[in-house]
Parts: structure tokens; C-alpha cells; sequence
């Protein structure tokens, strides 16, 4: 078992910054992708941001040029900077890891989710 523990979320006024962290913990064999995902009140969740092991990265058109997504491999951990932060930010952000275990069986983990809401 994996388990993710996000910190970093709050309220900010639209043009801040916020830095999200997310470290995983348990038995971990080995974590593929690591990413954030966002749902919005009636609204279903959505890919932010995702990076492989290997550091390859994708975003949602949304966010590009605005979030950027980090991972420290040696501490399982993934991080998201938020600048330009805009009202439609707002979201609950969730941590997202994909685990290989060591029989090769691959498994998906979520974090709790921590709220970003965004004033204008």
C-alpha cells in the first residue's frame, strides 16, 4: 500500500502563487507517473499536470505556461507551482501516483485532496 500526503493548498487572491507537495509513502516498489488532478464543484476531476519517473511532463492546455510540475525521485515526492493563479484554479487538487509493485502489478493512488480556492 501507497499513501500520498498533499500539503500546500489555500486561498489566494487571482495573480498569486501557491506551491503544492505531495509525498508518498508505504511500500513502494516503484513509482512510475506522478501527476495532479483537480475537480471543481460539478465538475468532473481533471488532469493538471503529470510527470514520468523519467521527467517527461505533460498539462492540461489550461495551465501550461502558467503550473509547473517537479518530482524529487528520492524522496517520492511531487510538487506543483501555481502562478497566475486565476478564479477558475479553483479546485480540490489531488495527488496522483502510479505504483509498480514487485511483481509487476501496476496501481493507481490518491491523495485526500487539498483545496486551492482563488479570489478575484
Amino acid at each position: 500500500q501507497v499513501q500520498l500526503v498533499e500539503s500546500g493548498g489555500g486561498l489566494v487572491q487571482a495573480g498569486g502563487s501557491l506551491r503544492l507537495s505531495c509525498a508518498a509513502s508505504g511500500s513502494i516498489f516503484s513509482i512510475n507517473a506522478m501527476g495532479w488532478f483537480r475537480q471543481a464543484p460539478g465538475k468532473r476531476r481533471e488532469l493538471v499536470a503529470i510527470i514520468t519517473s523519467g521527467g517527461t511532463t505533460n498539462y492540461a492546455d489550461s495551465v501550461k505556461g502558467r503550473f509547473t510540475i517537479s518530482r524529487d525521485n528520492a524522496k517520492n515526492a511531487v510538487y506543483l507551482q501555481m502562478n497566475s493563479l486565476k478564479p477558475e484554479d479553483t479546485a480540490v487538487y489531488y495527488c496522483y501516483a502510479d505504483e509498480t509493485d514487485g511483481l509487476g502489478y501496476s496501481r493507481d493512488y490518491w491523495g485526500q485532496g487539498t483545496q486551492v480556492t482563488v479570489s478575484s
